[in-house]
């Protein structure tokens, strides 16, 4: 222990990030290595964005903006709001943040005391529980089943809400189970959160990422939820945008007003080139979009009756980029069985315990590589787990 580590506050809570950083060095050592762990898109950002960013160098964009972002990105953003999923926002309702990482922490800063409880939907992606630790609140996991696909079920999230329940953190399609919560789930939630008067915070970062016959429902559109809501997204998964750190938060005017000046002290705005890529991602060509989706979805649609056939189950993904595929008929841990699998075959997955999961059964798959890809990896991969059956 050093002097410094002596004296941490409390809200910084020990993450356990070594089983990353031990599969990332093993991997670090090995040749011809797939990796299907990472949320990271394969594709490049599109042509079109990247020609923006650099127009707005030339033309030295480069100084700051506003804390809430670029006025005309705000009003693209609302616009995409309203076009895409019916919500009602105006460019004032919308603050520009440095990926949805930053509008995470920001709602947790403004909205979550000491010893307040944050239901969020399990497994999940927990950068969530670390903000909420921060601000002193407690993370309460509302889990999630694949019998039922993944989707929320209203009668788990009420059975968790208390006297101290300050709101509930929905994310659908999810992080790392690919579930979209059906609309008439969704209608529960909005009634429950009414009846119990909890706030929302609904992470819609893959609200573009949907497979038929799925349906997306936005909450804040239903009777007397906007003014309880507060609805994320951003630019990193759809537009193949990740480094370019653009998100955002739609939320009622008074909100953004109390939240201008904290959102200013984290970062002053969010990178100015960056927000001029952005504008030409919603306001630009989206065939390079609609590309992309196809193509996750001819990965996603090869690669479910793949694992089936290698005896997998898991469930349904109805959006992103992501299977969250059940293990346990190979007796092993899923961390053991990722390592192994890493070791033996060279292909590099994450274990759900890595998103928050009790469970050791289950392990993260996300195709975002070129499919003949996958189909190799998922060769590696029935072939490992057979030997492992045959030798248990």
């Amino acid at each position: 222990m050093s002097l410094l580590t002596d004296r941490l506050a409390p809200r910084i809570v020990e993450e356990d990030g070594s089983y990353r950083t031990k599969m990332l060095g093993i991997a670090a050592g090995m040749k011809d290595v797939i990796a299907l762990g990472r949320g990271d898109p394969d594709f490049h950002t599109p042509a079109h964005i990247v020609a923006a960013a650099k127009a707005a160098l030339d033309a030295n964009a480069h100084h700051y903006t506003g804390p809430t972002g670029l006025p005309l990105l705000r009003a693209a953003i609302a616009r995409d709001l309203t076009d895409s999923y019916g919500l009602d926002y105006t460019a004032d309702e919308i603050v520009v943040t440095a990926g949805v990482q930053e509008s995470i922490m920001l709602c947790m800063l403004a909205l979550v005391a000491p010893g307040d409880e944050v239901l969020i939907t399990s497994p999940r992606f927990t950068t969530y529980d670390t903000a909420v630790h921060l601000c002193g609140g407690v993370p309460v996991p509302v889990p999630t089943v694949e019998a039922n696909d993944f989707a929320l079920d209203v009668a788990e999230i009420e059975a968790r809400i208390t006297p101290r329940t300050r709101m509930f953190v929905m994310v659908s399609p999810n992080n790392p189970t690919g579930a979209v919560t059906p609309p008439a789930v969704i209608r529960q939630i909005a009634d429950l959160a009414i009846k119990r008067n909890i706030l929302i915070i609904a992470d819609e970062i893959y609200a573009k990422m949907i497979y038929a016959p799925n349906e997306h429902l936005s909450i804040a559109t239903l009777p007397g939820m906007k003014e309880r809501t507060i609805t994320l997204n951003g630019f990193s998964k759809t537009y193949a945008m990740t480094g370019w750190r653009v998100g955002y938060l739609a939320a009622p005017l008074a909100f953004v007003e109390k939240v201008t000046e904290p959102r200013h002290t984290l970062s002053i705005n969010t990178c100015t080139v960056s927000q001029h890529a952005a504008l030409a991602a919603l306001t630009g060509p989206q065939e390079p979009l609609h590309a992309m989706l196809a193509e996750y979805a001819e990965r996603r649609d090869w690669l479910m009756p793949a694992l089936t056939a290698a005896g997998f189950t898991y469930g349904h993904p109805g959006g992103a980029f992501y299977i969250y595929t059940n293990i346990s008929s190979t007796r092993m841990p899923a961390p053991e069985f990722c390592e192994r699998l890493l070791r033996d075959t060279g292909v590099m997955l994450f274990p759900g315990t890595m998103f928050g999961d009790d469970s050791t059964d289950y392990i993260r798959i996300s195709y975002l590589q070129p499919l003949p890809m996958i189909q190799e990896a998922m060769r590696r991969i029935a072939a490992f787990t057979a030997r492992v059956r045959a030798a248990a």
